[in-house]
């Protein structure tokens, strides 16, 4: 009989290929952080939506103790946080933020999406 052997997976022990933050996505970040100045930056996060399994989700971080487990991005002065649960998932990603039609948004160029749902909403990996 074979015996299987089961490796640990370690957050804390990967060598991650991180996020890169544009100059357009820098200039948004920071024009939201002085907006807020208690902000701490953007912290990028998933959660499980949609149909294709995962969707992106961005928000302020206002405290500092919300932010203990996450990797820091920075460019220019624009801060991202990541919780390192959410790494495997976004790891490599690029963030922009771009002019579609009348829209501005935040978009993420992730090299990991495998395929996404037809309104662009949510993303598999």
């Amino acid at each position: 009989m074979q015996q299987e052997t089961v490796k640990k997976f370690s957050l804390y022990d990967q060598n991650w290929l991180g996020i890169t933050i544009t100059e357009n996505a820098a200039n948004q970040i920071i024009k939201i952080m002085q907006q807020r100045p208690q902000s701490q930056g953007l912290q990028l996060n998933i959660k499980q939506s949609g149909c294709a399994g995962f969707a992106y989700q961005l928000k302020v971080a206002e405290s500092a103790n919300d932010l203990l487990e996450n990797l820091l991005f920075e460019h220019k002065g624009a801060k991202l946080y990541v919780p390192l649960e959410a790494m495997p998932f976004v790891d490599g990603t690029e963030v922009d933020y771009v002019r579609e039609g009348l829209n501005q948004i935040f978009k993420f160029n992730n090299p990991k999406a495998q395929h996404s749902c037809g309104c662009g909403e949510s993303f598999g990996v």
